[in-house]
């Protein structure tokens, strides 16, 4: 009887433990430090590229452009001014000597002669300049 007052006065022996169970922490301290490891070489990787270099160039002047207008008459305007054809043929010549070159855009009324609008475009091509465009008025049906 003796033993059991004894073991009345111990402590029941219950799931309950005071101590902190510290092997699943060491555990998941392990399991942490691993990946880890594997990641942190993984995302500390350069990529190697071989990248342009710069130049410390002014920008290249843009190029200016000349409207060339053929109206329903045939008559030549070089931008604003009415020309003939000997002053088409000096302006044109002008032209082709400037560096950069200018842009010619030849617009052509709907009413005029393809023949005079192929003249115009020829004159342009023969005397050396070389970025022609058409320039078309979606509008005008």
């Amino acid at each position: 009887m003796h033993t059991m007052a004894f073991n009345a006065l111990d402590e029941p022996e219950d799931d309950l433990n005071p101590e902190i169970n510290t092997t699943p922490l060491v555990d998941v301290m392990l399991v942490l430090l691993i990946v880890f490891m594997i990641t942190i070489p993984v995302m500390s990787h350069s990529v190697k590229l071989d990248l342009p270099r710069a130049r410390n160039e002014p920008n290249k002047m843009m190029p200016k452009t000349v409207n060339l207008a053929v109206n329903e008459h045939g008559q030549v305007f070089w931008d604003t001014d009415a020309i003939d054809e000997p002053e088409l043929k000096t302006r044109i010549a002008q032209a082709a000597a400037q560096t950069p070159q200018p842009e010619i855009h030849l617009r052509g009324a709907r009413t005029v002669p393809y023949e005079k609008v192929a003249q115009v475009m020829a004159a342009v091509q023969a005397g050396g300049l070389e970025k022609i465009g058409f320039v078309l008025d979606p509008q005008s049906h």
